[in-house]
């Protein structure tokens, strides 16, 4: 016995935790190195003595009561606990028997000290932080809030505590904004704009950044950082206001001058009519026709833009529209010695706006036909392609468009025929737009053009050519 009492203590002596035992009465029966050194006491001097006696600021600490909980309920108890006269934190294990208590200790003052540390970095981060930085429960309810959040939503940080985030959404983005926080919840941070309510009742636009927060591997809340950026969507309104105010007077401006130009042919015919005799009228009223065709084409094409039109969207046949344009213009193209040749694979439907589409076809086939004075041949290939779409390619062999020329087509009153508008393309381009799809224009001058038109199958979020 008394060898297993010796590895013990040698064992006791070694360890490098604080070690120190009580008896039933509180006195101290036996005191480590390790113990004797963190304490500051010689161990010859503490034996037998009484520990609060010998430590009187301890009974108000939670020394006291966590030795007597131990010992009383015949339980070990594990806690952390700062001692003022040595300025030092100590991580305490009591465990007891009937005889008294077994008591491990070690300073972790400099472990504390290092997660204060980072505790005050992260008040710093959360208090400092120029935009609203808050955190949830998994149910969207305010855990935390800093004082940007109060200042940004007008509430006050009790109010905050009270709710969840839902009050603080507008109603149009609600959907988005909890699916966000579902996802962040989740484990997936999110980034996100939306409009947020002040307390008054005015909108807030924020860019939202939800993160998920981790603890011991299992996700316990989101943090949110909300920055406020109603300045900046003021000023973008602003600027796309001033675009469409500079786009509407370039299109003025266009239109001025394209309807002055025959209007002027007109006034001099008028006036040369007056003076000349009737042998000359016939051809006078032959070029004055010609002038007012070309007003009616360009007011005609200008209503197809703005005109409001509302439009269903069906399940489409596209080779079925295609050859229905190919057999209208059949007449133009055999005039101009133009064949049209059409190949197709195996097409799906697609949802569209036929009467709409049906024009871009009509539109690019006349271009196309114009562009080869001389006669030649059109190829429209129809495919089926892989990303749930349909491909159409119109090919000529006529005059081609410049390399350097290329950005302006689809611009207003820009052409390259010489009694074009330029809005038949640009008309084009912004239904094929409208219908969720693209337009890839390739070309080279005196060799030719090739037009791809991708549409998607099912168009979900289709807007009105004149809603564009």
């Amino acid at each position: 016995m008394k060898i297993l009492q010796a590895n013990a203590i040698e064992i006791l002596d070694r360890i490098t935790d604080g070690f120190f035992s009580l008896d039933e009465n509180w006195c101290f029966t036996y005191i480590n190195d390790e113990a004797s050194y963190l304490l500051f006491r010689n161990r010859d001097d503490l034996i037998g003595k009484n520990v609060w006696e010998e430590f009187p600021e301890v009974v108000n600490l939670p020394f006291y009561k966590q030795y007597h909980k131990a010992l009383a309920e015949q339980i070990p108890v594990t806690f952390d606990a700062y001692f003022p006269p040595l300025d030092t934190w100590f991580d305490v294990r009591a465990y007891p028997s009937s005889s008294g208590l077994s008591i491990f200790f070690k300073d972790i003052t400099k472990q504390k000290k290092t997660l204060k540390q980072h505790e005050q970095h992260y008040k710093s981060l959360f208090e400092q932080n120029p935009d609203a930085v808050y955190s949830f429960d998994l149910n969207g309810n305010y855990l935390s809030v800093n004082s940007k959040t109060e200042s940004l939503f007008g509430y006050t940080e009790e109010e905050l505590l009270q709710l969840s985030f839902v009050p603080l959404v507008h109603e149009d983005d609600l959907a988005k904004v909890k699916q966000y926080y579902r996802n962040a919840a989740n484990g997936i941070t999110q980034n996100y704009e939306a409009r947020a309510l002040h307390k008054d009742g005015h909108v807030v636009y924020v860019n939202v950044t939800n993160i998920p927060i981790i603890v011991d591997g299992d996700i316990v809340g989101v943090y949110g950082i909300a920055k406020d950026i109603t300045m900046e969507k003021q000023t973008e309104e602003r600027l796309l206001r001033s675009e469409k105010l500079s786009a509407v007077g370039q299109l003025s401006a266009s239109i001025a001058h394209e309807i002055r130009n025959p209007l002027t042919s007109l006034k001099g015919f008028l006036q040369l009519m007056k003076t000349s005799s009737a042998d000359n009228l016939q051809d006078y009223l032959h070029i004055m026709l010609e002038e007012i065709n070309r007003i009616e084409t360009i007011t005609g094409e200008l209503l197809l833009l703005a005109k409001p039109q509302v439009h269903q969207f069906h399940f489409e046949d596209i080779k079925e529209m295609v050859d229905n344009v190919v057999i209208l213009l059949h007449s133009q193209a055999l005039i101009n010695k133009v064949d049209i040749d059409v190949t197709s694979d195996e097409l799906p439907l697609v949802n569209c706006v036929g009467a709409q589409i049906k024009q871009v076809f009509i539109n690019l086939i006349k271009n196309a036909i114009e562009s080869m004075p001389n006669g030649g041949k059109i190829k429209i290939n129809l495919q089926n392609d892989c990303k749930e779409g349909v491909c159409i390619q119109v090919i000529d062999h006529g005059c081609g468009i410049p390399e350097e020329l290329l950005p302006k087509i689809g611009l207003p009153f820009y052409t390259t025929k010489d009694k074009g508008t330029g809005l038949g393309m640009m008309t084009a381009l912004k239904i094929i737009e409208t219908h969720g799809g693209t337009v890839d224009i390739l070309s080279e001058a005196g060799k030719g053009t090739t037009i791809n038109i991708y549409i998607p199958i099912n168009t979900l979020a289709v807007k009105n050519i004149d809603e564009a």
